[in-house]
């Protein structure tokens, strides 16, 4: 895939091309304790708007952050001043944690410009560059979707990839995959899908920036993951899940699809297989 990620000095010199947006993705586990709506109030890159990922969400199924259908996402991004034609380049606060899961938001509604800004508000903000508070208002905007079912699985899907023996690539903490650690979601049990290899995103990303496609081939190898052949990916929410896409790509993988309910989903439900390496 072409580099999805644009420099901080790349975007310094457009922030007032009004069709170029800024996009403020921050989420955190909720063992952080961190607001990032109310940070993003406090201070953000000037002209971005914030993608509450909690908030522009189905939230019918119970789970978190499930992906919108997509009449109900254009219209919710319509809102935000994000429109046709426009170029959309995602950040989040910690560097690269949940960015990427607006990245594949936007990837699955056949959104043709989206970036990643490389080292994301953090580097930004190390720069010493400019910072706005309050929100940033942007007048309503047409977002056409165009739905690519071929980059997100449901439960059923994953049942059937691993009754044929297909790729399931797994971005949770090693303990938590193995299930010597418990889930920071109360009620799931811990452990992993059959036949599912551990890629913790945590060794995808350093100092909030995404490795070089040879270091991740090296990783991908290790796991015992072949890029040649299709890969599902899967995390705590499908929030992670979505960065190790992302480098899955970069890589150079071409059959990619998130998981879009994961271990919230899977690790609650009584039909689903479960294996623990302890």
């Amino acid at each position: 895939m072409d580099n999805p990620f644009v420099s901080t000095e790349w975007l310094a010199a457009r922030l007032d091309d009004p069709h170029i947006i800024p996009v403020d993705a921050s989420w955190y586990l909720p063992t952080a304790k961190r607001n990032p709506g109310a940070e993003y109030l406090a201070g953000h890159i000037p002209g971005a708007v914030f993608f509450d990922i909690d908030g522009v969400a189905d939230k019918s199924s119970g789970l978190p952050h499930m992906l919108l259908p997509p009449e109900e996402f254009g219209r919710q991004v319509g809102a935000l001043g994000i429109g046709d034609g426009m170029t959309v380049v995602i950040y989040d606060e910690a560097g690269l944690f949940s960015a990427p899961r607006v990245w594949w938001e936007f990837l699955t509604m056949g959104a043709p410009q989206i970036r990643i800004l490389d080292g994301g508000g953090a580097r930004w903000r190390a720069e010493g560059r400019p910072l706005e508070s309050g929100p940033s208002r942007r007048p309503p905007a047409t977002f056409t979707p165009h739905f690519h079912p071929e980059l997100v699985r449901d439960f059923d899907q994953v049942k059937a990839a691993i009754v044929a023996q297909r790729q399931i690539a797994d971005a949770r903490p090693a303990g938590r995959f193995a299930g010597r650690d418990p889930e920071p979601r109360a009620g799931l049990a811990s452990g992993h899908m059959p036949g599912a290899k551990s890629v913790p995103s945590s060794a995808l990303v350093a100092n909030g920036r995404m490795k070089d496609p040879t270091e991740l081939r090296a990783i991908f190898d290790r796991a015992g993951l072949n890029l040649l052949q299709p890969v599902v990916t899967s995390c705590g929410s499908g929030v992670t899940a979505s960065t190790l896409m992302l480098a899955l790509k970069l890589a150079g993988a071409n059959d990619v699809a998130v998981y879009d309910g994961s271990w919230a989903e899977w690790g609650g439900r009584k039909d689903a297989d479960i294996v623990k390496d302890v």
